[in-house]
């Protein structure tokens, strides 16, 4: 009997990494539209646009808005939003991204994906951007 294998990524972000809106695509639910919005207050998406350059994300992932050469190391960013889970395994809010973000081996030691050494601000720049695409 032929057995198939699917392989999952855990660096799925965001991740991928997940879903800040859970499975309610008219926005964040389980971190919360305030959760969201105080992070939008704070935090600034042209500034996480531009720390997705920086820091190399690019180079896994295919970021909505990014212009850089196209890689499926990592899966791609758009649909973020509409996914429940960070990395398919916690809920997916602002505050477990920002963490995921930080520090992936610290949530899951067999992840992919590396840490880059954001800084917690660093990583609120990046949500803000990732929540605020389509």
């Amino acid at each position: 009997m032929h057995r198939s294998t699917f392989t999952l990524y855990p660096c799925s972000v965001v991740v991928v990494l997940a879903s800040l809106a859970g499975c309610d695509p008219s926005g964040p639910s389980q971190g919360g539209e305030k959760a969201t919005a105080d992070l939008l207050t704070r935090a600034d998406p042209s500034r996480g646009r531009t720390l997705i350059v920086e820091k190399g994300c690019v180079a896994c992932h295919v970021v909505p808005g990014v212009r850089a050469p196209v890689s499926f190391v990592g899966p791609p960013l758009d649909g973020l939003r509409q996914q429940a889970y960070v990395a398919g395994r916690w809920p997916n809010n602002v505050e477990t991204l920002v963490r995921w973000l930080q520090d992936p081996p610290a949530m899951n030691p067999e992840t992919a994906m590396p840490n880059v050494g954001l800084t917690s601000e660093e990583a609120e720049h990046i949500t803000a951007y990732l929540v605020t695409l389509p």
